[in-house]
């Protein structure tokens, strides 16, 4: 009898793991009969777990979706694994998921085992993350848009762009991306003909529309990669063109932390590009490339540098570039003054 239970909740655990299962491949992976496997679902379906069998050369089964959710199995990294998602999703930037996330871990280490309740809470100890900040998306809209993408079904929505302009768009939805505490949609616009990326939480009413579409190439080597590029272009009042006077490979060891993109000149000098619609900020992160640079755009930005300058030499005590007293404003260089 403790044989049979022991087979009985393999067999379980089988059908949870997998969609579908051949009758010939879970006697195999459980090491008994076909037969014997029949008779086990047969034992499962008076349990009342909803197993299907599926017709075919071999024969199959799966396990149904039913009204409740049947009891899951878990082996211990998967425990561990699911405890952490949990506890992580409490800090997410979805909607209401923080409460709903705590009500699940707590259900789940009432029926852990002691020591990995141990192996949980110690993780919890130890972890230390910040709460989500600023907007937060609707789970539902997150359901809906995933199960669009995964079904290749157009998708329509009103979204509020940056500047506030409410419009209605009907797209072709290929991935949702999350990059840190925001949730992007990445699409194929119908009515523009060209790639976009959504903020998830300005979008509203999102709506499957039933027209199936063929999923288009994607050109980037992966979504995030796409929607990475597209925010870093998003910023664009002033795009910076510098060139700087050091080897691309030694600059792209800072660029992890400053963005933009750099393109090799020759063994010691490459040309970096980068967007904001703050030019203190750029200025600040064109000083933060650590070597000599010439601002070719925008003619703005060199006053923005020299003005830094200025400030960095007066906080080491040495009297500002132009050769004024502190507190005196320094002349505007002329279009031609780009080096820096």
């Amino acid at each position: 009898m403790t044989e049979t239970s022991s087979r009985l909740l393999g067999l379980l655990s089988l059908l949870q793991a997998r969609r579908y299962w051949a009758g010939t491949q879970l006697a195999e992976r459980l090491g008994v009969s076909w037969r014997t496997i029949r008779r086990d679902v047969e034992r499962l379906r008076g349990l009342g777990y909803p197993v299907e069998s599926l017709t075919g050369p071999a024969g199959g089964y799966r396990l149904r979706a039913g009204a409740a959710m049947p009891p899951l199995l878990l082996d211990e990294d998967e425990a561990i694994a699911i405890a952490v998602g949990l506890g992580t999703a409490a800090r997410a930037s979805v909607t209401g998921i923080e409460e709903t996330s705590i009500r699940a871990l707590v259900k789940l280490e009432q029926v852990l085992p002691a020591h990995l309740r141990r192996r949980v809470a110690a993780l919890g100890s130890a972890t230390v993350a910040p709460a989500a900040a600023g907007p937060t998306v609707d789970p539902q809209h997150l359901t809906t848009i995933a199960a669009a993408c995964r079904d290749s079904e157009c998708l329509r929505f009103d979204y509020s762009s940056r500047d506030g302009t409410a419009t209605r768009r009907d797209v072709e939805p290929h991935a949702l991306v999350n990059l840190g505490r925001r949730w992007y949609l990445l699409a194929w616009d119908r009515r523009r003909g060209d790639w976009r990326t959504f903020r998830v939480d300005r979008l509203d009413r999102p709506a499957a529309t039933g027209v199936r579409f063929a999923p288009r190439a994607l050109p980037a080597e992966d979504a995030a990669a796409y929607v990475e590029q597209s925010i870093a272009g998003a910023f664009s009042r002033f795009e910076a063109r510098v060139t700087v006077h050091a080897a691309a490979d030694a600059v792209a060891r800072r660029l992890r932390y400053l963005g933009g993109t750099l393109t090799p000149i020759d063994g010691c000098r490459c040309e970096y590009r980068t967007s904001d619609d703050d030019l203190e900020w750029l200025a600040l992160r064109i000083a933060m490339l650590g070597a000599d640079v010439e601002v070719h755009e925008p003619a703005e930005l060199v006053t923005h540098l020299r003005a830094l300058a200025d400030r960095l030499q007066r906080a080491v005590g040495g009297p500002p570039s132009d050769g004024s007293r502190p507190g005196q404003s320094s002349p505007s260089p002329s279009a031609s003054d780009s080096s820096w």
